[in-house]
């Protein structure tokens, strides 16, 4: 662990704050320089101390711990933030690190497991609690399933048509390729799109990509992409 690490302490509960002092208190290579009990102050406070790490609460008031994640890295990019929260949602996990959060710790971990994380990402690494990493690898896993089912749900014609939509066909074209009408190709598309849940032939193209239907198209290609219709 670095000799010194400075920390600026954000929770809208004194009483969790002082807990939080005592812990770091036999500790003294951790000095809580700041503490801010809403999350403008703790942007405010930011900016003026640069702390080596943030301890950062969700639930604040004046501004979230979201916004105030996304407004103190924006000024200082080389801050890091550890979430230190109750919440153990994977939609909150996840919009916590997409603000731009390295590390996410819960309220009820160990004195031990919460010096581990800060030193953890003091030293520009990621640290998920135990729980909070089960709960990001489920939703992870959850999303390729559904994925991967929604593919397994089209028809042979279906998968045909998506394919060569994604490969730069028009409709058209993809009716003299399989011998079908057009209006026919015009349902499979229609099918295929609600399925997977696809809008447009940008999101069709990725799709096709994901699943490793056709290559990434040549960065020397100048040919755009015909339009679905």
């Amino acid at each position: 662990m670095k000799q010194h690490i400075t920390i600026l302490l954000c929770d809208d509960h004194t009483l969790f704050r002082e807990g939080i002092k005592a812990i770091f208190k036999d500790h003294p290579s951790i000095e809580i320089v700041g503490e801010a009990g809403n999350g403008r102050a703790a942007v405010s406070k930011a900016q003026r101390l640069h702390p080596d790490v943030v301890l950062m609460d969700i639930a604040m008031p004046d501004l979230t711990g979201f916004d105030a994640t996304r407004r103190i890295l924006e000024a200082a990019p080389k801050t890091k933030i550890l979430i230190l929260t109750m919440y153990e949602e994977e939609e909150v996990i996840t919009r916590c690190l997409n603000a731009g959060a390295v590390g996410y710790v819960l309220k009820d971990a160990l004195r031990s497991d919460l010096i581990h994380a800060i030193d953890v990402v003091q030293r520009g690494g990621q640290y998920l609690s135990s729980r909070a990493l089960k709960k990001v690898v489920r939703q992870h896993v959850a999303s390729s399933r559904s994925k991967a089912t929604g593919y397994e749900r089209l028809s042979d014609r279906e998968r045909e048509v998506l394919k060569l939509l994604a490969d730069g066909q028009s409709p058209k074209e993809i009716a003299g390729l399989l011998v079908l009408s057009v209006k026919t190709v015009d349902s499979h598309k229609t099918n295929m799109m609600r399925k997977l849940d696809l809008h447009d032939r940008s999101e069709v193209i990725k799709y096709a990509i994901q699943q490793k239907l056709i290559r990434l198209p040549s960065v020397k290609s100048n040919t755009r992409p015909k339009p679905l219709h």
